[in-house]
């Protein structure tokens, strides 16, 4: 996009924005604030139950992960952080990735740890559940490995730990529901106190899969439930592909928000289930109305700072095209909700005037904010079409050649 051309972009902007009290910058403001982590493990081409397909340049280590992370930060100025999968990317020297990750300008966000997989060489296994199972060896391990997790997140300059759990049952009768869920506290409780002072824990909820009869922490309620019952320093994770169909996302970050307990977020998209989709390609609006109530608290609360993260399977796309195809949805999707007039809309909702409140945010979100966008990119030292930009570089091509020789080793495979 030549200068020019951007710069007649916006004043249409503001021209669209005449006769409300908010101007572009408002929403160049907001897409330049927003920030969240690519997860390290989404580099690579995902897979389904059916197959893998892999795609050329696919990074072969947890470093050259980081330098295509790098590139998705260069181009959007909007990931600064990454966030860190155990075993799947377990670091054989902490000290050296950290290195690695100051050289190319990124931090660390929310460490995860993974006790949905048996680990190769591990004394226990998780197929009848982690935290939840009845044997205590097996909860035993799942207790350390989180502490594990911790130890090198700590070492990584991160402040944070994301617990998601495939811990239920199958069949009727597989597991006493109730003794499943104190399991899963008490362990908990013990990975609550070996946080290190500072830290954070993110309790994350799924309704179903793997577990198709019941799942320990099946949803938003249960989730808030553990927090709730472990401290001030736990709250809730929200991943968008973690509801039933047509549950009301927003609503439950309102809950969340109400409660005190919302953490962050994994953003992705869905039609069926936890598809692991590009962020906005399936549900744009609820995107934005889910970004509405994050914007309504951060006017609310002073120090609301919830962990954002990517948690997407890149099967067809360019894993780094799809990754930067989503931060573009993100900041859109932030500048949209950055645009609503908020005096408005709570004046409609008081007089019970019904149309004109729900006019109040299409008007927002109907807005082409993508000129905004495009503005605070370059302003951070970005790209303002961050994926013909990437096409341009050829830096997939590149490290296709450089790559060729070795073999990357998706997560599926442990």
């Amino acid at each position: 996009m030549e200068p020019a051309d951007l710069r007649r972009d916006l004043d249409a902007l503001d021209h669209r924005l005449r006769d409300s009290p908010k101007s572009g910058q408002d929403a160049v403001a907001a897409a330049a604030a927003f920030t969240v982590a690519v997860p390290s493990w989404a580099l690579g081409t995902g897979g389904t139950r059916f197959g893998r397909f892999p795609g050329p340049g696919e990074p072969r280590d947890v470093f050259e992960k980081l330098d295509d992370c790098a590139q998705i930060h260069a181009l959007t100025g909007a990931t600064p952080t990454v966030s860190l999968h155990l075993p799947w990317d377990e670091p054989d020297d902490p000290q050296a990735l950290l290195d690695k990750a100051k050289e190319l300008g990124l931090t660390f966000d929310a460490v995860n740890s993974n006790t949905f997989q048996d680990a190769p060489g591990a004394a226990h296994s998780y197929k009848l559940g982690s935290f939840s199972n009845p044997d205590p060896g097996v909860r035993q391990q799942a207790v350390d490995h989180n502490l594990h997790v911790i130890e090198v997140g700590e070492a990584l300059g991160s402040d944070a730990l994301t617990v998601w759990l495939a811990d239920g049952t199958n069949y009727p009768g597989q597991g006493n529901l109730r003794r499943g869920y104190e399991r899963v506290l008490d362990s908990l409780h013990q990975v609550y106190a070996g946080l290190p002072d500072g830290w954070r824990l993110f309790t994350e909820h799924k309704p179903y899969e793997p577990a198709f009869y019941s799942t320990v922490v099946q949803d938003w309620g249960t989730s808030l439930m553990l927090a709730q019952a472990l401290g001030d320093r736990a709250s809730c994770l929200v991943d968008l592909g973690h509801h039933l169909p047509n549950t009301n996302v927003e609503l439950v970050v309102a809950r969340l928000l109400s409660a005190g307990k919302l953490g962050g977020f994994h953003f992705n998209d869905s039609k069926y289930g936890d598809d692991d989709l590009t962020a906005g390609s399936i549900k744009p609006y609820q995107l934005f109305l889910v970004f509405h109530e994050l914007t309504l608290a951060a006017a609310d609360e002073g120090d609301f700072r919830p962990a954002y993260m990517i948690d997407q399977s890149h099967n067809l796309k360019d894993p780094i095209e799809a990754l930067l195809q989503t931060v573009d949805q993100l900041q859109q999707a932030a500048a949209k909700a950055a645009l609503v007039d908020r005096d408005a809309l709570a004046g409609y909702q008081d007089a019970g005037d019904v149309l004109m409140a729900e006019r109040t945010l299409k008007d927002a979100y109907e807005t082409d904010v993508r000129p905004a966008v495009a503005q605070a990119r370059l302003e951070a030292g970005g790209a303002a079409d961050p994926v013909a930009a990437f096409r341009a570089s050829g830096y997939r091509a590149r490290v296709a050649d450089e790559r060729a020789a070795g073999a990357y080793v998706p997560p599926q495979s442990l």
